[in-house]
């Protein structure tokens, strides 16, 4: 999916940017075509500026979204979830990010998630990034505690594991 909207804007790398930073953020775009994040309003000046784009480009990438109807669907629908991985260092919690070979590849959540458990770490949070709407999703874990070195070599080395990073 990710591939297919960034398609609509091929022809246009500061649109695709936009398009970017909207699904990174989950930021929504309703019907008078402003960006939001729930019923807070995020002014376009604000999103060029975070990205390096004009203004107009902002405005030109929703009022794009508005005329496609698959776009519509999605980016009106869109929501943010709160993740505790920013916050971690402030909470003294332990966020464990791993990237693998096949995204697409069934248990892989649940694979790690039962190792977690097995080993008696409470698991805070759970982000699994969508294949579908980014080029290189990773799942990242929560905890409370940080993660014993035999739990660490367990996921390193299961065999859909690419890489592993602890923070």
């Amino acid at each position: 999916m990710f591939d297919e909207i960034m398609e609509k804007f091929e022809g246009s790398p500061s649109q695709q940017a936009v398009i970017r930073l909207l699904l990174e953020r989950g930021f929504s775009v309703n019907d008078e075509g402003r960006v939001v994040s729930g019923g807070i309003e995020i002014p376009n000046t604000g999103i060029a500026r975070e990205i390096d784009v004009d203004r107009r480009v902002v405005d030109s990438t929703t009022d794009v979204i508005l005329a496609d109807d698959e776009l519509r669907r999605i980016f009106q629908n869109i929501s943010q979830v709160p993740s505790l991985m920013d916050l971690a260092p402030v909470l003294d919690l332990t966020v464990l990010t791993i990237e693998v070979d096949d995204p697409d590849a069934t248990g892989i959540v649940a694979t790690v998630c039962t190792l977690v458990a097995e080993n008696g770490v409470s698991i805070r949070q759970t982000i699994s990034e969508d294949p579908e709407f980014t080029d290189e999703p990773r799942l990242y874990l929560v905890t409370d505690e940080d993660l014993p070195g035999g739990l660490i070599t367990q996921i390193r080395d299961l065999d859909f594991v690419r890489k592993i990073e602890l923070q």
